[in-house]
């Protein structure tokens, strides 16, 4: 009898534990919720205008030039083709001023909004926070810019795309191979910095990670977001059997069940093959499915509208900025003791620039310190310090052809007017091999073998040591 009326109170009371679960979830939301997607917002805003306004003067200019050597053979076809590349340009960009067709669906953004737009709505949401009706506000307007602002980059990309497939029927055989070649490029790289802007997106902030997280507990957020955002505006979302619109778009469809009992009947109808010959129908279409699959990653990290130049393979750090190509690293080396110097422990710090998926160029620094003659002498000394640069080219795999040069003061010093004494500083110049091996650490992410020959050691004196071994540990 007791554990039916708890079942009966569980009952009644769900609806309103729910509500009062929800409501513990909203209040954890953090505060700077709406600054952060704010400020996340306003910066990829600038990114978006910075590369399309950049891709543009870059295209136009390509289209002058060609115009120029153009109207050196044949003045009829340049005035035909290019007319006023300028005044073309110009119009392109009042028309989009002046409207943009169609909406770009982006799944980040569109999580973004509603949430906003959620709280905003909500009672108790997040109201805690000193103008958070403005600051809301303020946020929503910020993220509907962004969506403008890709939408702008969807119509710059498409126009691009169309000049040049137009150049590139007029001017195929003309001899404009190389500039219909940059063209390529160009369009290529504007389309997949576009990718890359949206995949950023997706690297949310801790505090935005989090809010979100507390709205996806909430059955609230689950409800609004099913019935308010830009996808269920485009298809009426599953889960609402009360909602007449989604009534109405299931009327006439089949259910699964007489979907199921359709393909009995047409594979009874078969005969005795017609079961070994659906399932072999079912096995190409789905290869045919994971070779789209694989066309569509290919060409364009997950766009299928991108165009690969033929014979092009991209540098896939061109679209990134300088910030995300650097690469930092640090290693340790220990020498033993000698006649002229006790045990010694170099701490290197390094910074390297990918110019490539392959080639990394860089620079660093390092510090020699003492640790002493053995266990009997235990000092801590400045013995040195060092100045490095560097370039690493890969060959394959995991292995790398690394060289560098660096010079190294390797006299004990006390104060740093001591190393204006140039001739207290060595030079080496290494060659050598690295191997790379990923690391699943917290700080550490690769670890970089190397084992590099000094062809300038026979040269110092004292002789340094001719072969080096060292492990860096990249940071990124």
């Amino acid at each position: 009898m007791t554990s039916r009326i708890i079942c009966i109170l569980a009952v009644i009371l769900s609806p309103y534990t729910g509500f009062v679960q929800d409501s513990v979830q909203l209040k954890k939301i953090p505060a700077d919720y709406p600054a952060k997607i704010s400020t996340h917002a306003v910066w990829f805003e600038k990114k978006l205008n910075k590369s399309s306004e950049k891709a543009l003067q870059q295209m136009m200019r390509l289209e002058e030039k060609m115009k120029r050597r153009l109207a050196k053979t044949d003045s009829l076809k340049t005035k035909e083709l290019f007319g006023n590349v300028k005044e073309k340009y110009k119009e392109f960009e009042q028309r989009l001023q002046s409207g943009l067709s169609g909406k770009q669906y982006i799944p980040s953004l569109d999580t973004l909004s509603t949430s906003l737009r959620f709280l905003q709505q909500t009672p108790g949401g997040i109201s805690g926070i000193k103008d958070h009706e403005q600051k809301l506000k303020s946020a929503i307007e910020k993220v509907n810019d962004l969506e403008t602002r890709f939408q702008r980059a969807e119509e710059i990309r498409k126009f691009l795309k169309e000049r040049k497939q137009f150049l590139k029927d007029q001017l195929g055989q003309l001899g404009f191979a190389k500039e219909l070649k940059r063209l390529n490029k160009q369009v290529y790289y504007y389309s997949e910095q576009m990718n890359e802007y949206k995949a950023l997106l997706k690297d949310q902030k801790k505090a935005e990670r989090k809010a979100l997280e507390l709205l996806c507990k909430t059955n609230l957020f689950k409800d609004f977001m099913r019935k308010n955002s830009m996808l269920a505006s485009l298809f009426r979302m599953p889960g609402d059997p009360n909602d007449p619109v989604a009534q109405a778009n299931l009327a006439g469809l089949q259910t699964r069940a007489q979907v199921n009992n359709l393909i009995q009947q047409q594979i009874a109808a078969g005969g005795t093959n017609a079961q070994a010959q659906f399932r072999q129908n079912l096995q190409e279409a789905q290869v045919k499915l994971n070779e789209l699959k694989d066309k569509v990653l290919k060409h364009g990290g997950g766009s299928s509208d991108t165009e690969m130049p033929e014979g092009f393979k991209p540098n896939n750090q061109k679209t990134k900025n300088f910030w995300q190509r650097l690469e930092y690293g640090t290693n340790v080396q220990t020498q033993k003791a000698t006649n002229f110097f006790p045990v010694t422990s170099d701490i290197g710090l390094s910074v390297g620039y990918k110019l490539n998926d392959k080639s990394i160029i860089g620079v660093g620094a390092s510090y020699k310190m003492g640790l002493g003659t053995g266990w009997n002498n235990l000092q801590l000394t400045n013995q040195g310090v060092g100045l490095r640069s560097f370039i690493d080219w890969k060959i394959k795999g995991s292995f790398w052809i690394s060289g560098g040069y660096e010079q190294t003061y390797k006299t004990a010093f006390s104060d740093f007017d001591q190393l204006r004494n140039l001739s207290s500083w060595q030079q080496s110049a290494l060659v050598g091999l690295s191997k790379v091996v990923s690391l699943k650490t917290k700080f550490f992410k690769k670890t970089k073998v190397q084992l590099l020959w000094d062809f300038l050691s026979y040269e110092q004196l004292p002789r340094t040591q001719q072969v080096i071994f060292r492990i860096n540990y990249n940071l990124n």
